[in-house]
């Protein structure tokens, strides 16, 4: 159980400091806080080591994960609810329950890349699967073997922004037998790349490839979406939801419903512009790069 000892929370110290200055303690005794991506619990232990009179409800659809977050939380088992779902489905778990903050990151967590079974990581040979809950049917190998050249340019460009989308979809549907593997995936990728592309230092030429599938796989856009539909009904007032992104799609998506929320007068932005990781935390964990942190506050008084 000690495969989550590599795994560092994004941005925790900025997370937490958010709380801090947001959480309306003073009138709530025992704050409640949904984390809706437990993960390994990183983000959730911080709260209640530095909140000691909050309750967190923490939920997560990758059953691995929480198995090692209720070990790692055990010690707050009386202040801390776990549960296996989507967030996306946090409405109908929750129907009447409220919440004083909300903590969202959309990322795949070390613990998943590491796994070579769960098939996230280019790095790692294994069965390309891709798949957060593996109870679900879709996975990254049916992806490819099930849709065609066209399909697979759109969601290699729309979900991983790659520009040789369409050479990559092209020599995966040439391929001669069905790809069952990580590392057969990202021999295709690299053999159907140009030289001076492979060569390129600094980034691996399959990332946004596995980007794009895992999204796919997942929905994860679309489960974001339909989550951030049912926050407003869910929360007290003065609550904040925070929520760290690594794609400039749901960045995008982010950015612009907490405008609509703010237009709307439902509260106020408190991040002007995204909250990416400082140099030292980047050197420390170099997947943190990518991340993007933004928070809105609920004020229904106004």
């Amino acid at each position: 159980m000690n495969i989550n000892q590599d795994h560092k929370p994004v941005l925790l110290n900025k997370v937490i400091e958010i709380l801090n200055l947001n959480l309306d303690i003073k009138y709530n005794n025992a704050p409640e806080i949904l984390d809706g991506t437990l993960g390994a619990g990183g983000y959730s232990c911080a709260v209640l080591e530095n909140f000691l009179n909050c309750n967190v409800t923490g939920i997560d659809q990758d059953e691995n994960a929480l198995n090692i977050a209720r070990e790692k939380l055990l010690k707050f088992n009386s202040r801390i609810k776990i549960y296996h779902a989507k967030f996306s489905d946090i409405k109908n778990i929750f129907p009447d329950k409220k919440f004083n903050a909300f903590m969202f990151d959309l990322g795949v967590s070390n613990m998943q890349l590491v796994n070579s079974d769960r098939g996230f990581s280019f790095n790692n040979n294994g069965p390309l699967d891709m798949r957060m809950n593996p109870e679900n049917n879709l996975t990254a190998s049916d992806v490819l073997f099930n849709l065609d050249v066209d399909e697979l340019t759109k969601i290699f460009r729309e979900y991983g922004e790659e520009r040789f989308s369409k050479l990559i979809a092209r020599a995966i549907k040439n391929y001669n037998s069905r790809i069952e593997t990580t590392g057969e995936l990202v021999k295709i990728i690299r053999e159907a790349l140009p030289k001076p592309v492979q060569r390129k230092i600094g980034t691996h030429p399959a990332r946004r490839i596995f980007q794009a599938l895992r999204i796919y796989v997942n929905n994860e856009h679309e489960e974001l979406k339909m989550m951030l539909d049912q926050i407003p009904a869910m929360t007290f007032n003065n609550a904040v939801i925070i929520i760290v992104s690594y794609h400039s799609g749901e960045d995008r998506t982010v950015k612009n419903k907490f405008r609509e929320w703010q237009h709307n007068n439902l509260g106020k932005i408190l991040t002007k512009h995204p909250i990416a990781p400082d140099e030292n935390e980047i050197n420390e964990n170099y997947k943190s790069r990518s991340a993007k942190l933004r928070a809105f506050k609920f004020i229904f008084n106004q």
